[in-house]
């Protein structure tokens, strides 16, 4: 539904998306993250035909992002950085403006507004200008206006910024609904908990490359390693942990726990849970330990960054 092979855009003799390949099937949601200034904003912007590429190609629903522009807008529903609303008009004036710019018949796009202002909790400001919107009520009517068409297809730079817990929850919880109707999804976000929460596949831009892209379980796999366990026991582990060494990664370890890595867990934790009873220690719990996309995030940064310092030390 979403792909671009070699997506590069110059600016001069500055390069800010540099050889961005990237496949994203349908009903799948891609989460683009990366500092700012990575190339996030200029590649969503490639891929909605605002901006040409310098080389490259890229389609939206089989549509070709230079080739067909006006096939690509019809197909795909935008929010940017900056939303440009018409503040002096009203929500409904605005939404009847865009129902018109997209040649929907009244009926259609009238309900479908009503509907999706209903959905972000704002009919009560349907006959408000948009100058009295805060900016977490500006952001929702951006998402009404850019899903007002019904595209199959959404690029969404930061969805929830500026959002309340609440209104943000409205947010992914409609990004979800729609995602079970195969709607697509690029975000942008530095949100890293709310990308874990939303995001099928995962990737990773820095000075404008893609430097990881991938499904979580496998990012972690690759940048933080074997997922951990946490063992905890009732009372002392004394000299258990020498003894389990030999067994196991010991990663960190207190009085009463212990958290490792095991290569073969299935097989590994029912053995190391034998050793610790036979001792006559108590286990209390034996459980994964949670891993989050920041530690993944923050991992492939930092190789990157040595690897950009290897690159330049050795030019």
């Amino acid at each position: 539904m979403i792909e671009a092979h070699g997506l590069t855009k110059d600016f001069g003799d500055f390069r800010a998306v540099d050889n961005v390949t990237l496949t994203v099937e349908p009903g799948t949601v891609l989460a683009m993250l990366g500092p700012n200034g990575a190339g996030k904003t200029t590649t969503v912007r490639m891929m909605t035909s605002i901006l040409a590429p310098t080389a490259g190609t890229a389609t939206i629903a089989g549509f070709d992002v230079v080739k067909q522009p006006s096939y690509v807008r019809a197909h795909v529903g935008v929010l940017t950085e900056q939303h440009g609303l018409y503040e002096r008009m009203k929500a409904v004036e605005y939404l009847d403006f865009f129902g018109r710019v997209y040649r929907m018949p009244p009926e259609i796009y009238q309900k479908r507004a009503l509907d999706l202002m209903e959905r972000f909790d704002l009919t009560f400001a349907l006959d408000k200008r948009l100058g009295e919107y805060s900016k977490g009520m500006k952001q929702k009517l951006a998402l009404v206006r850019a899903m007002l068409h019904d595209p199959p297809v959404l690029l969404l730079d930061e969805p929830t910024s500026a959002m309340d817990p609440q209104s943000a929850k409205l947010v992914r919880d409609a990004i979800i609904e729609l995602q079970h109707e195969e709607r697509t999804f690029l975000i942008t976000t530095h949100n890293l908990a709310e990308a874990q929460i939303l995001a099928d596949r995962i990737a990773i831009i820095r000075h404008g490359r893609i430097i990881a892209d991938g499904v979580f379980s496998d990012l972690v796999r690759s940048f933080v390693g074997e997922p951990m366990m946490e063992l905890r026991v009732n009372g002392e582990l004394n000299g258990l942990v020498n003894d389990l060494s030999s067994m196991v990664e010991i990663d960190s370890s207190g009085i009463d726990w212990l958290r490792y890595r095991a290569p073969e867990p299935r097989k590994t934790n029912p053995e190391l849970l034998r050793r610790v009873t036979a001792l006559g220690v108590e286990v209390v719990t034996l459980a994964p330990v949670s891993q989050t996309l920041e530690q993944v995030y923050l991992q492939v940064v930092k190789e990157d960054e040595a690897q950009e310092n290897l690159n330049g030390n050795n030019g």
